[in-house]
């Protein structure tokens, strides 16, 4: 999967070529410390709102041709107007993180991919940007894998996210196959727990086939990066069918001999 914190980005990685580098770091900056304000720490939400919108001003100055008033955006200005970066990718993500400030549970599916079109697409989007590939049928391919890696996250945080009261998985689901989020605050598998969730494992594993093209289609580090992401989202897919019950108990997570098995298979 993407490294460090901000799970669904390519944080600048080795795989990367040199010259995306900057780029891709100034953006993930701007998506984690966003992320941060909707999720770490106390602050109640008007504070986090209140600091989110600063972020939108702060666009709107890139937008304008000014000097933004926050350090943060002045790596993330040159990198906008270097590669002229659309700004609707950073405002949809913006979106996403102040609707986790406010909104708890999603009633359907169709609501969380809503969230997956703002929280997760926009960071395929700008790293296709950054690449100079405007395909659509690319973008399409590129919207079902971060959509399908955010929803891999989302079942990977289960027991994390409820823990700050917020649960992903579609309600009308949840009642359909008799599970409740008292089960989940217990960490408890039984019933059908097992059943909703292999369910949402195999609509999240055709999802990120759906997009899987794109590894092959582009080339050099740029495709050997994404087929590495892939491949982290199928490892965990795996993981998650062989034991649905581990979201409780054993987050399953990307080991050393995973990395050595996606690397071999990204590059043969």
């Amino acid at each position: 999967m993407p490294v460090d914190h901000y799970e669904n980005f390519p944080v600048a990685s080795w795989l990367l070529p040199k010259r995306l580098r900057r780029p891709v770091e100034a953006i993930y900056r701007f998506a984690r410390s966003a992320d941060d304000i909707a999720d770490e720490g106390d602050a109640p939400s008007a504070e986090r709102l209140r600091q989110l919108a600063a972020y939108h001003s702060e666009l709107d100055r890139i937008e304008s041709g000014d000097i933004p008033t926050d350090p943060l955006f002045g790596p993330l200005a040159e990198a906008i107007h270097a590669y002229s970066i659309p700004l609707a990718p950073f405002r949809d993500l913006l979106s996403a993180f102040a609707q986790d400030v406010e909104k708890t549970r999603y009633a359907n599916f169709g609501e969380v991919m809503d969230y997956c079109r703002r929280s997760a697409n926009p960071v395929g989007r700008l790293m296709l940007h950054l690449y100079g590939d405007h395909d659509p049928r690319h973008i399409a391919y590129s919207d079902a894998i971060c959509s399908s890696l955010q929803l891999i996250n989302f079942l990977q945080d289960i027991a994390v996210d409820f823990k700050k009261n917020r649960v992903y998985l579609p309600q009308d689901e949840l009642v359909a196959n008799h599970v409740s989020e008292t089960q989940i605050a217990e960490s408890d598998p039984c019933g059908m727990w097992n059943t909703m969730l292999l369910k949402q494992v195999e609509r999240t594993r055709k999802l990120l086939q759906a997009g899987a093209p794109l590894g092959r289609q582009l080339k050099g580090r740029f495709g050997l990066e994404l087929r590495v992401t892939i491949l982290g989202g199928e490892t965990i897919l795996r993981k998650l069918h062989a034991d649905p019950g581990c979201v409780f108990n054993n987050r399953p997570v990307l080991t050393k001999k995973d990395w050595i098995n996606m690397l071999r298979r990204a590059l043969f």
